[in-house]
């Protein structure tokens, strides 16, 4: 008896633990299930409040009505934001008064008269349309070229079959040109010769043409063929200009003393030029283009011909080689053999604008020239290129 009795405590200790033992599991059973249970209702409770949020959304953003148009309400839609967005685009004997002086810079008040040369050398869009899909889920779309033009957000449409059109005007300087251009081919030959009778009679569309480059002068960012073209243009439009003003008139050189280069009457914008302004202090040191000798016409006979297009950013460097082209091969204006060659003038006075002048030459002469060439100059005829 003593025997059970002293493992009777024993007994009872391990009826206990397992009672314990089947407690905890439980326990631990019924919290997992009731983990799964949350979820599953949270689950469901997202799924609900999203479906709600879509229909909300759709009632708000979409509406049908009889006609089958779509009105899109975006009033309280956010703009779509547009961040981290990169890209990749990536000196010789002349006439009395012959003088010239090339200052750098673009003042009309600054001169120079330390070189002896010629008198007038002497200085004193697009379109874009944006539209927007409509279906169960409308967007808006930007593609990458706008964001680098710097677009403005698109429009919506109150119709998916009528998208609205934004329209980009040309700026002023693509149109700067187009009545001096019908003038040139109204009142120029091909080859060069001048109607000035015609221009008087016409008087009132070169002023409007003049008028216009007064009020429209250049603009810091135009670029280097823009601008180029429009300096070109005033000089020769302002040329023209003079000799009309004149007209009857045999040269150039009866106005102003030989001098009319050098008198300051051209107004663009708050400047006041001459045209040695225009040619000496800005077209040559600025562009540095030799061309320019074959593109400015100073109204006599042995000047480059004067072009009978107005020149633009589009055709400068096309009508350039053609002009030097047809001047340097003219027999008019240079004779040029193998071992001799007799030239315009231009060519002594602007010497230093052509560098190696035989090189320079045989870039556009149809007869090639020994670079040990004979080198005389023509004289020059003032009498008015008519």
């Amino acid at each position: 008896m003593k025997k059970y009795t002293l493992f009777l405590p024993l007994l009872l200790f391990t009826f206990i633990a397992c009672q314990s033992d089947t407690s905890s599991t439980g326990k631990i059973e019924t919290s997992q299930k009731d983990k799964i249970t949350t979820s599953k209702q949270a689950q469901t409770k997202i799924t609900s409040a999203n479906n709600r949020t879509s229909t909300q959304a759709s009632n708000k953003i979409l509406k049908q009505g009889k006609d089958d148009k779509v009105v899109i309400d975006i009033s309280d839609m956010k703009q779509p934001t547009i961040s981290n967005v990169s890209t990749k685009r990536a000196s010789s004997s002349a006439p009395p008064g012959k003088s010239i002086g090339v200052i750098k810079g673009e003042s009309p008040s600054s001169s120079s008269t330390n070189q002896q040369l010629p008198p007038k050398a002497s200085s004193s869009s697009n379109t874009t349309t944006t539209s927007t899909r409509t279906n169960n889920s409308p967007q808006k779309s930007i593609s990458l070229e706008q964001i680098e033009q710097g677009m403005t957000q698109p429009t919506i449409s109150t119709s998916p079959k009528s998208a609205k059109t934004t329209t980009v005007e040309p700026t002023v300087a693509e149109f700067l040109h187009k009545g001096w251009d019908a003038l040139l081919q109204k009142y120029v030959s091909l080859g060069g010769r001048v109607n000035y009778a015609g221009f008087k009679g016409d008087q009132a569309a070169l002023d409007t043409y003049l008028k216009t480059l007064m009020d429209n002068p250049i603009q810091s960012d135009w670029n280097r063929k823009k601008k180029m073209a429009y300096w070109i243009n005033a000089y020769n439009a302002f040329t023209i200009k003079l000799i009309v003003d004149n007209y009857p008139l045999s040269s150039i050189m009866k106005l102003d003393g030989g001098k009319p280069w050098d008198k300051k009457w051209i107004k663009l914008g708050d400047k006041t030029y001459s045209l040695n302004n225009i040619e000496n202090d800005i077209l040559r040191p600025q562009f540095q283009d030799a061309r320019i000798h074959f593109a400015v016409n100073c109204a006599a006979k042995s000047c480059p011909t004067l072009l009978n297009r107005a020149w633009t950013e589009n055709n400068l460097n096309t009508y350039f080689d053609k002009q030097a082209t047809a001047f340097i091969n003219n027999s008019s204006f240079n004779s040029i053999s193998k071992n001799e060659i007799e030239i315009s003038k231009i060519f002594e006075w602007y010497a230093v604008d052509f560098g190696n002048l035989i090189d320079y030459l045989n870039k556009y002469s149809t007869t090639k020239i020994d670079p040990n060439a004979k080198v005389t100059y023509k004289e020059y005829d003032w009498d008015l290129n008519q």
